[in-house]
């Protein structure tokens, strides 16, 4: 299996899994509010295949350039609320005519990743990104909203090692964090271990690193998607520039958020 199809083949049953949930629904649950203000399930779905259409325009921009520049001049006349409005606008469709649109959406972005040639970026509302790093982003977001429903619906969701998608995001957008958030980027190198749900080891960094940060994997891509507060972790820095990533750690595009509250107690 290639690349490309491995993590095409991990989004698939990341979407799979939370198509299950909300195609179960009544139609007025979809209403439920999010821990992500203002949105509900339907706002969030929609989200998620309004996203997925943007980047099948993207992957297809070298052949069809005017669809991708319509969409880019949308964004470019409101750019911060952009997408905000197209997630509320297609959440006012009727529950299973988002689940219909996200069902064609979801295939066709696999389609149209699997056909842009190797080598080759995809233009985007950031930097240009390849197919990978487009399905990586995909996992990540998909993921991380998938939370946002489980916990309206009082549901755990399952922990598998697909997250580690999450976690190289996460670890790799370190620098940018401390940008976003206006800081500079420490000078020392992290060594960053995690401990995977199946309880395999994954590492990023140098051995001998002056600083560290370990600790659990979900936990880490919880904090880097913002859908947890830090004293909620497990997660354990050692060093000054280890323990202000945790401050600032933001894997997705966009302004800095603001996190999660901490929860009121622990262990009482």
């Amino acid at each position: 299996m290639s690349l490309i199809d491995d993590l095409l083949h991990d989004l698939t049953l990341e979407g799979d899994a939370l198509r299950a949930v909300v195609a179960a629904l009544p139609d007025e649950q979809w209403a439920t509010d999010t821990p992500a203000e203002g949105w509900t399930i339907a706002t969030t779905i929609a989200h998620l295949l309004w996203t997925d259409e943007a980047a099948v325009l993207a992957a297809r921009a070298h052949e069809d350039k005017a669809a991708w520049d319509e969409l880019v001049l949308a964004g470019m006349a409101d750019p911060t609320g952009f997408v905000d409005t197209a997630a509320l606008e297609i959440g006012q469709l009727p529950p299973a005519d988002l689940l219909a649109r996200w069902d064609d959406a979801r295939p066709a972005l696999a389609d149209a990743l699997r056909a842009v040639p190797d080598g080759q970026k995809m233009p985007w509302f950031g930097p240009p990104m390849s197919a990978t790093s487009m399905v990586t982003a995909r996992y990540m977001e998909t993921w991380a909203h998938s939370l946002d429903i489980y916990d309206a619906l009082g549901r755990e969701p399952e922990r598998t090692d697909r997250i580690k998608h999450v976690a190289h995001i996460g670890v790799r957008t370190r620098g940018f964090s401390f940008a976003n958030a206006g800081q500079e980027v420490p000078a020392a190198e992290v060594r960053v271990e995690l401990i995977a749900p199946s309880g395999e080891v994954w590492t990023w960094g140098p051995d001998d690193a002056a600083e560290s940060l370990r600790g659990s994997a979900y936990d880490f891509c919880l904090l880097a998607t913002q859908r947890v507060h830090r004293a909620d972790t497990d997660l354990v820095a050692e060093g000054p520039g280890a323990d202000a990533w945790l401050d600032v750690a933001q894997c997705f595009a966009g302004p800095a958020g603001g996190g999660r509250e901490q929860k009121e107690a622990h262990g009482g």
